[in-house]
């Protein structure tokens, strides 16, 4: 079935239009998609492999542009402005949220793919969806909620993502989901690289239930490597944390500058600014040292890449699937920097005493909305229970779980309250 697809995909870009629902492709050449032609290993919106539920394409958006905005006007998209990164959303007003990461992502995934000459609008969609799947309280609900639903085939955030744009936002009369392109599916899925093997065995752990499933309906070539465009969003969305979580450290004073002398990369920075701007006040060099550090690692990227791309000369978005590894990466020199810093953030911010007792209260409050929703399905709010009452097991916790996943913090803390007599205070 792969084979197959990837063949369709193969006639689709020698005769644009060809595709399901593209009948239309020839009104994309009016449409501006940025300043320069794309590359022939780019993405191209008017060979599309199309949506798993056919539609008549706009006159006036490409497929990708019309996920974008799908994608930003969901619910789940607004529900990420009260979800946290690293700080409890409402430990402080200049914290980023799960929101303002994603935005970060975004804009800095736009500018690889454009210093690529890739379809900006796809890098831009996948960074804006690579989180709805995360819980309230980040990554501690999420770990919370995948040892509770163990039994039944665990919780994985980027599973959960992919089952929101696909089956839990509903808006449309047509169909469940954004019914959202191909590719920016496979940009969700696939990001981080190939899940499977040519064989189907999994690569990294199991590969989650829900992504197999849906993958038997819309086959997302498992074993292959994502777009360029994906590709971009992903290390965009490393740049963006290495980065906003140093700031978010030093605002909360939890990490400082003499700190992160002794870390490579922020430190050779620091020098930097230091020698330029003697005296220069500690918020102030804080902010030169984010600035900077995107920067750097921005053009470290797309160096890098463009080198990639030389080597291995793409001549289609095929080529890029079939690569051997990542196009878009980081050099060794810069990579080796990246991973001693998120040593230094694990160890310093992530696993600091104040972030893991707030971790600890927040992990009990996921632990307690899910035993009692489970336990008293009627117990869940706005009738949502009458629909698991009666259903299985595991039924009934998957359903728990979605419901929970798509809390926000305060949301969660709100239920809490209402019923339990005793709520932890996170702030």
């Amino acid at each position: 079935m792969k084979r197959q697809g990837a063949s369709q995909h193969a006639a689709g870009a020698r005769q644009p239009g060809r595709h399901k629902g593209l009948g239309l492709a020839a009104s994309f050449e009016g449409i501006g998609f940025g300043y320069r032609p794309r590359a022939p290993y780019a993405c191209d919106p008017a060979l599309s492999r199309g949506r798993l539920c056919p539609e008549p394409e706009s006159p006036t958006r490409t497929p990708f542009q019309r996920d974008r905005d799908r994608i930003i006007h969901s619910t789940a998209f607004r529900r990420l402005k009260h979800k946290t990164q690293v700080f409890i959303a409402h430990e402080g007003d200049h914290y980023r949220t799960r929101l303002t990461h994603t935005i970060e992502v975004a804009q800095i995934a736009r500018a690889i793919a454009r210093a690529l000459r890739a379809d900006e609008d796809l890098a831009e969609a996948i960074a804006l969806v690579h989180d709805f799947g995360h819980t309230p309280f980040g990554h501690t609900g999420e770990e919370v909620l995948d040892a509770l639903m163990r039994p039944w085939g665990g919780f994985d955030h980027n599973a959960q993502s992919l089952r929101v744009v696909t089956r839990l936002e509903r808006r449309y009369a047509e169909f469940d989901g954004l019914n959202l392109s191909w590719e920016t599916l496979e940009g969700l899925v696939k990001h981080n690289g190939p899940l499977t093997d040519g064989e189907g065995r999994a690569l990294h752990g199991e590969v989650p239930g829900t992504i197999l499933a849906f993958n038997a309906r819309f086959d997302l070539e498992l074993d292959r490597f994502a777009s360029v465009e994906a590709q971009a969003a992903a290390i965009a969305d490393d740049i963006a944390y290495d980065a906003h979580d140093i700031d978010d450290g030093l605002r909360a004073g939890l990490l400082s500058l003499d700190m992160l002398e002794a870390v490579s990369l922020p430190a050779g920075i620091l020098a930097t600014v230091r020698a330029r701007y003697p005296g220069l006040d500690a918020v102030r060099t804080g902010h030169e040292l984010m600035r900077r550090q995107i920067t750097a690692m921005v053009e470290d990227a797309i160096a890098t890449a463009r080198a990639n791309v030389e080597a291995l000369a793409p001549r289609s978005v095929a080529d890029i699937h079939n690569a051997g590894g990542p196009v878009v990466a980081f050099s060794a020199e810069m990579a080796a920097r990246e991973s001693e810093l998120k040593r230094f953030l694990y160890a310093n911010l992530y696993r600091h005493p104040k972030v893991m007792a707030v971790r600890e209260k927040a992990d009990s409050i996921v632990h307690d909305l899910f035993t009692r929703y489970f336990a008293v399905p009627g117990d869940m709010p706005e009738g949502h229970g009458a629909e698991v009452e009666r259903a299985d097991e595991a039924a009934r916790a998957r359903y728990v779980a979605d419901f929970i996943a798509g809390m926000t913090d305060t949301y969660a803390i709100k239920e809490h309250k209402r019923l339990f007599d005793r709520t932890p205070e996170l702030g």
